[in-house]
């Protein structure tokens, strides 16, 4: 109703040529912002709203316009950890697809059932209490009325209780408040007060400010209450949670902030820690640092107005001075990663050099523990249980943190530790998104791609772009973090993201397929060989559009593989040797920082050996070996240069493979069944 009246109001009637709007406001409506009611649209979360590795949008339906802002309403389809689904929620950011909509099946014609039960019924009653007189029936025929083809009948079977409350159910779950005031309001105010105390208290046991007057020409930054009811798998509230975040997008820079850069660890990073524990037995605990952001000190003089409903009686006209960061600076990442590198670095603690992230604390008897941050997500890998456990006090003492136990699960990835290794996989992951995209039921395909498909741009409009991005982001995840298998298919699908056609999700719809056969797949890492090996390949203008070619390598420790990329290069080269080389050089640049990384782990055996590096082009090989520039091949100066140098300083060896033994060959074309589950397994996939 309310979006038919807000239509009718800027549309042109019989009486009259002019609009509504525009006889009330004198002026001609803007219609360019609307859009076709109950299509598909993807809101944007904010920044506040959104996780490390969640998603940035949301599945909604658009339902309408906002009442008092320029903003359009929304009805929630998708499940999220932030926006509880079947809500509505108010945003100007927003994708739509306005020629496609949500499909509801047409309910059966259950009206002539529905009848008879309900007659049927009635007697059984009546039998019951026949004291009751009957009442007078109407013998007119009653015509059914009519409202048009849109409206459909929908009658409901059960009791009139079960209905009932069904309803209520519904229409029972509130909005979550945008307001303190809406919080203060709602029925739920007592969860709301306690979760907005829990939070005022974690602020105030931080010391996080101070109440000073406002200096002349200094403006204090407004700060909002950010509440969300977190909801459990089944739909039920989980808690309430109240979040107190400064308006940073207020600061200015220069003035309010300096520097935003805060490291954070690779994933492959994680994957060589955990391929350096099942080498060395190590033990693995988890921990997470409750409001990690609220622990970092300022370097600036930031002033913020008091939080709503926790104004200082008497000190109203005060401010807040921030000695420490809250969420929504643009510094907080950056200012808790250095309190927490300066407490680390101050009790003994090593920091390695190439990863920032990473710490380890060793004894002169080999005893110690190495630490992978991750943001607030801390691994603790420790020689024994009891170095373990010094560093879960240390860690306690420090800060307000939250022992996890034993890891299970990091960024998504589960953790198995058995007496064979360790293994990491994501099949629970996968098969979240294959129901996400309707593939939980395919049939299962042995290879991720058709080796003999040749995929080219899309000439005409694109099809269904906005789900083809959020099938590739998907899949993409599940390639950097445990399935190496399908990094080319992903990377090549990947360069058709703007413009995809029927025949590029005929590809993507494949992947799937072959993830379904696949979906107890994961890395294993056994503990041997206990040695860096590593392999490169390239495919010599496998675009036949810009005659680009692809690189891929792939590095493996302790029987897993650790690192890969499946890129296409960013020059043209003339050669398959030409192209090969380019593929080493990345290659050797990926080396080179792993080498640098197992330096600084105190476990690693010192003087590191020679990182032995297999590719399957001889000529490649000789050109790497030799001092000779000609005429042909001395514009790669640069990159032979570089791989000299490697080869001279005893950093790597490049050694010859057959290519059906390089194992980084799958990741610079499609190949047949057979090569790809070798490849697998060489690369330590196995179910898991």
């Amino acid at each position: 109703m309310l979006i038919a009246c807000y239509i009718l109001n800027r549309t042109p009637n019989k009486r009259s040529k002019n609009t509504p709007y525009e006889l009330w406001y004198k002026k001609v409506p803007n219609l360019s912002y609307l859009k076709v009611w109950g299509c598909r649209a993807v809101v944007r979360l904010t920044e506040p709203k959104r996780k490390t590795l969640g998603e940035r949008g949301i599945d909604c339906i658009f339902i309408g316009y906002a009442e008092h802002s320029k903003a359009y309403r929304f009805y929630v389809l998708e499940s999220n950890e932030s926006v509880s689904v079947n809500t509505m929620i108010e945003s100007r950011d927003a994708i739509f697809d306005e020629e496609r909509f949500t499909s509801i099946p047409r309910p059966r014609d259950m009206i002539h059932q529905s009848s008879s039960k309900s007659t049927t019924q009635a007697e059984d009653v009546s039998g019951g209490a026949s004291s009751v007189p009957e009442p007078r029936k109407s013998t007119r025929a009653r015509k059914a009325k009519s409202f048009g083809s849109d409206f459909q009948l929908y009658l409901v079977e059960g009791i009139r209780n079960e209905t009932i409350s069904q309803h209520q159910y519904c229409f029972n779950i509130e909005e979550d408040p945008k307001t303190f005031s809406e919080a203060m309001a709602s029925r739920d105010v007592h969860f709301w007060k306690e979760a907005i105390h829990d939070e005022i208290d974690s602020i105030m046991h931080n010391n996080t400010w101070i109440l000073a007057d406002l200096p002349p020409g200094c403006k204090a930054l407004g700060c909002k209450w950010i509440l969300k009811r977190k909801m459990k798998v089944d739909g039920t509230i989980d808690k309430y949670k109240a979040g107190l975040v400064i308006q940073g997008f207020r600061q200015k820079e220069g003035i309010d902030f300096f520097d935003t850069y805060a490291p954070v660890a690779r994933i492959s990073t994680i994957r060589l820690l955990l391929a350096l524990a099942a080498i060395h037995n190590l033990v693995i605990h988890q921990m997470d640092v409750k409001t990690a952001f609220l622990n970092g000190d300022l370097d600036e003089e930031i002033y913020m107005k008091q939080p709503k409903g926790f104004v200082m009686p008497g000190n109203e006209h005060k401010v807040c001075k921030l000695k420490k960061s809250l969420y929504g600076l643009k510094q907080a990442p950056k200012q808790w990663h250095q309190k927490f590198d300066d407490v680390f670095l101050s009790n003994g603690f090593a920091l390695n050099q190439a990863e920032k992230c990473v710490y380890s604390k060793f004894d002169t008897s080999g005893k110690g523990v190495m630490i992978c941050l991750y943001v607030d997500d801390m691994l603790i890998f420790g020689t024994d249980l009891e170095e373990v456990d010094k560093t879960n006090k240390f860690l306690s003492s420090s800060f307000d943190m939250k022992d996890m136990g034993e890891a299970e699960v990091i960024l998504g990835i589960r953790i198995r530790k058995g007496n064979n290794g360790i293994s990491i996989s994501q099949s629970h992951y996968i098969e979240k998104i294959l129901k996400k995209f309707n593939f939980e039921n395919c049939s299962s395909v042995s290879t991720p791609i058709d080796p003999s498909l040749k995929l080219l741009p899309n000439k005409g409009s694109p099809v269904s772009q906005l789900e083809y991005s959020r099938a590739i982001g998907c899949l993409m995840y599940a390639m950097i973090s445990t399935r190496p298998d399908i990094a080319y298919v992903v990377g090549r699908l990947s360069r058709y993201t703007s413009n995809p056609s029927s025949h590029h999700w005929q590809a993507v719809s494949r992947v799937f397929k072959y993830l379904k056969g696949t979906i107890n797949y994961g890395l294993a890492y056994s503990g041997y060989p206990s040695v860096l090996e590593g392999y490169s390949d390239a495919s010599w203008i496998d675009n036949l559009e810009d005659h680009s070619s692809t690189s891929g390598w792939v590095f493996l420790l302790g029987g897993g593989a650790i690192s890969w990329a499946s890129k296409k290069q960013t020059c043209i080269t003339n050669s398959t040797m030409e192209s090969e080389f380019v593929a080493l050089s990345v290659a050797g640049k990926e080396v080179e920082w792993l080498r640098n990384l197992i330096y600084e782990i105190p476990l690693c055996p010192k003087p590191i050996s020679t990182i032995s590096i297999r590719c399957d082009s001889a000529a490649t090989l000789a050109k790497a070996y030799s001092q000779v520039y000609n005429g042909k091949s001395r514009h790669l100066g640069v990159r032979h240069s570089m791989i000299r140098e490697l080869i001279m300083t005893g950093v790597i060896s490049v050694e010859f493979v057959r290519t059906q033994f390089n194992l980084a060959d799958h990741l610079t074309k499609g190949l047949a069944r057979d090569l790809v589950h070798k490849a697998a397994v060489g690369m330590g996939l196995k179910s898991t």
